[in-house]
Parts: structure tokens; sequence; C-alpha cells
């Protein structure tokens, strides 16, 4: 009897199911978004209970169209929103306040009370990561200074605190009758809380942000069976958690030191990975967690995030009219030859890598009559190959690396035009691979590989296959030209915010 790996992909604005077979082939999936929440400009939100609601539905969405039941499936794994935090009732399950999603900015106030004393840099060392709006640290700071009653009920280890992944494998393995409280390495690398070296959290930093330690899931490897599903899933390990963009690295294969991807999704994140040496940053990336498989060593990582790239098309659709569904930027783009002089700049939530900038907001610059909502959407989509190039550059300087190709994946990879542009101002082959859908892809491989479906990364690399490449077509001058105006662009949207 043929077996399968699942994987739950909860998304910023969607949660799939996806099954694969052992090739890594998809067999089935199932997708459904919820609402995004904005209560005041720059808080982003969405209810815990919708995403867990959703979640179940995806489960059963996809075991019906691949006419599965869950004793075909060898292991579920989970990916998700990296950042977005929740903070719930451990008797309950009930959450004391929305989730508050990696894009919110209200935490603002506390990075800056926070940086008083040593800078943005002041946990870098530990940490990897700079102070920032971004990271669940402060987010759940905020819940407990401003929800009633939560810091009494966190003291009194009645709270559980989680980015979505804890959340769902709580859930998946029983909720509040014996749900396993969880997060992998590569989640808990991103709350600002676990300190890099001993892969625990750092209790001095815990006592500065004014967390108890009793709320925060235990720190496990990203594949191991971390016990069984019940409902949907009954009997199914769950037996793997990655972060969004560290699954994209395990099933972009990226299992060497220097490979890099590049996703995207409602923001970019690129990734490179360092092995087991933790590479600080001068160049305004993160250090981060890659993966840890097991009882194997940890393996690190350079990350650029970069806020709003999909997002941004999302915006011309849902907010501007411009274009009715995401895919028809594309042609829109193609009604003109260049960017007419226009650069847009979507600093909507400030500016993540390389500049790490919350006073920032989004810009269009260099407007003339002569420009069309042909040129608004093409400067749509070279802002996002533009904010890629300035990661790579950051990389490649605190690397030592020179990329020789960058691997592509997410919903943006079937523009080709985009991706052609990706190319021409990066300099280097852009890569598209056979399986696109490599985040739900690599949280079932970390599944499939702690319960032997997989035996070792050897026959998940071999998996790997490609089915585009675009090379760079631009002459050099014209693509420092074009770079440059970029760079004076970005600019001008530094000191917004008071």
């Amino acid at each position: 009897m043929t077996k399968y790996a699942a994987a739950i992909d909860q998304g910023t604005t969607s949660t799939r199911c996806m099954i694969f077979d052992h090739s890594g082939q998809v067999i089935c999936f199932d997708q459904r978004e919820h609402e995004q929440i904005y209560p005041r400009p720059g808080w982003v939100e969405h209810n815990p209970d919708e995403i867990w609601e959703r979640t179940q539905g995806v489960v059963r969405g996809a075991l019906q169209k691949g006419g599965l039941s869950a004793s075909d499936l060898v292991a579920v794994g989970i990916t998700n929103q990296r950042e977005t935090t929740v903070v719930w009732n451990r008797k309950t399950g009930r959450a004391v306040y929305n989730a508050i999603v990696w894009q919110d900015t209200r935490t603002d106030q506390i990075c800056n009370e926070l940086a008083r004393d040593g800078g943005q840099d002041r946990f870098r060392e530990k940490v990897g990561l700079p102070l920032a709006t971004y990271f669940s640290g402060p987010k759940v700071r905020w819940i407990l200074d401003n929800v009633d009653g939560a810091r009494a009920a966190a003291e009194a280890g009645d709270l559980a605190f989680g980015n979505i992944d804890t959340f769902l494998v709580w859930w998946l393995t029983g909720g509040p009758d014996g749900g396993v409280h969880v997060t992998d390495v590569t989640n808990a690398s991103r709350t600002m809380l676990m300190n890099l070296q001993t892969l625990d959290w750092d209790d001095e930093i815990l006592s500065i942000m004014g967390i108890p330690r009793g709320m925060l899931p235990k720190i496990v490897p990203s594949s191991q069976v971390y016990g069984e599903a019940r409902g949907e899933l009954a009997g199914v390990p769950v037996a793997g958690i990655l972060g969004d963009q560290q699954a994209a690295m395990v099933g972009q294969t990226c299992y060497s030191p220097g490979e890099a991807k590049n996703t995207y999704g409602t923001g970019s994140f690129m990734l490179l990975n360092t092995g087991t040496k933790i590479v600080p940053s001068k160049s305004g990336l993160l250090t981060t967690l890659c993966y840890k498989f097991g009882d194997e060593q940890a393996v690190y990582a350079l990350e650029g995030s970069i806020a709003i790239t999909g997002a941004l098309v999302q915006w011309l659709r849902d907010n501007l009219g411009m274009i009715t569904t995401s895919a028809e930027v594309e042609a829109l783009a193609n009604l003109v030859e260049d960017n007419g002089g226009i650069y847009f700049v979507p600093a909507f939530s400030g500016l993540f890598a390389p500049y790490w900038r919350s006073d920032a907001r989004g810009a269009i610059v260099g407007l003339t009559r002569y420009v069309n909502k042909g040129h608004i959407a093409r400067a749509v989509l070279e802002a996002t190959a533009y904010q890629t190039r300035e990661v790579l550059d950051a990389m490649e300087q605190d690397s030592g690396v020179k990329l020789t190709a960058l691997k592509v994946d997410g919903g943006m990879v079937y523009n080709n035009t985009l991706m052609q542009f990706q190319a021409d101002i990066l300099g280097v082959p852009v890569i598209r691979p056979k399986v696109a859908e490599t985040t739900a892809l690599g949280a079932a491989y970390a599944a499939g590989l702690a319960t032997g479906f997989w035996k070792n990364t050897d026959e998940m690399r071999a998996n790997w296959g490609v089915d585009h490449t675009w090379e760079p077509k631009m002459d050099a001058a014209r693509r420092e030209e074009l770079y440059k105006g970029w760079k004076k662009a970005v600019t001008r949207t530094f000191d917004w915010v008071e």
C-alpha cells in the first residue's frame, strides 16, 4: 500500500494542506483564505480560532480530494507564518487576544524603549536579530501589558504563548486535553528570546522583556516525533515543524553551506545556508536557524527579510482596483517597455533588511504626466527584484560567498516578466524547481525524515529538478544605472513617521 507524507502550511493569507508522495510530487491539496484584520493603521491581526478551523477544513478537504484517509499517511509536518504571536488559555484553548501578525508595527514604542539601553542591536549577539516590531517577543509583552488580566494569568501559569506552529501542534495533539506545547528551533529563533548558541530561552532577555518563562513552549528539533494527532488525522505522528522560510530551504534541498533560495510570498525571504557556523551580520541581515534534524547539529542561516512583495500586488488589486486577479499584473506591466522613470518603494510597515527602518513609509517617486497604470504595474514588480538585490548584496558582504545562481519559489515565480527582470538586476541565473510548493514540501520532508519515510537528505535531494532557468540579458551599465535610481528612491521613504 502506497504511503504519503502530509504538510499543513499555515501562511499569512491562507492555510493549506498538501499531501506528497515519496518522489516529492503533490498528490492532492486543499487551501482556504482567512480574514486580514486591520484595527488601526500599522496593526495587523488574525483570528486564531478561524485559523484552527481553516486548518481542520483543509486537512479534511485534501484527504477527500485524494480519496485518502489518515491511515495512508506516515506523518504530518507543520510550516507556518513566523513571528505571528498567539497567547491562549491552556484550560480552554481560547486566545486572550487576536494573533498579532508579523507585519504589525504596534510594538514600535516597546522596541524603542528597549533600545534606549544598548541600541537596536542590544540583543543581536545572543539572538542574531535587531530590535524590531517584526519579532514575537515584543508582541507577547504588548499582550501582557494591554490585555486585562493577561499578566496575572500568565504569572499564574494559565497562559501559553506560541507562534502559529505551536498553537496548531497544541490543538492537533489534543489541545486542552494533553496537547503538546512545543516549538522548533527555527520558530524559536524568531522570537528574540532564544539564545542561538544554547538553543534555549534566554533568562536575561525574558526578565528584561517581562515575559514569564512558564508561558513558553519547549524548544525541539525541526524533525522529530512530537506526538500523535487526534481528530481528522487521528494516529498520524506530528513529526516536523519549520518556519515557512526555513521549510522552503529544506524543500529546495539547500543542505550545503553556500546554497541559497528566495521565496516570493506576501513578503520575500532570502536565506543562505552557513552550515553549523553562526555568522553574525554586519550588513543588516538576520542570523537565524536553518533547521535541526533530530540529534544532528543545528544548521544556521543568514536571512534577508523583505516585508512587502506579493502583498504589493494584492494592494494594487484590493486597494486600488487596478487589476481583478493578482495574475493580471504581468499583462498590465507588459503594456509598457519600462518603468517610465518611476520607482515604487513599498515601505508600508517600514523597511526590513538591510535597513530596519520602522520610520519609513511607502512612496512612488519620479512621477510625471507620462506615467500610466502600466508603468505603475511594472514598478510594482520591479520593487520585488530591487529589494532582493539589496539583500543579495548584503549576503555576499557578510558571508564572502559570491552567489552563482538563485533558486526561487513561491507564488510570484510564475510571473515570467518579474523572474527575467530578477535575473537581469542580479546578473545571475534564476532557477525555478519542478515543485515550486517548496514550503509545504519542506515540512513534509522534515516529518517524513523523522519517521523513516525518507532515509536521509540525499534521498530528498534526488527529488529536486529544474523546471525553468532565466539567464540575465541586461548589460551591466544599464543594470547599475537602474539600481542606483532604486537606492535613491529608498532614501526618500526614511523619517516619514515622527
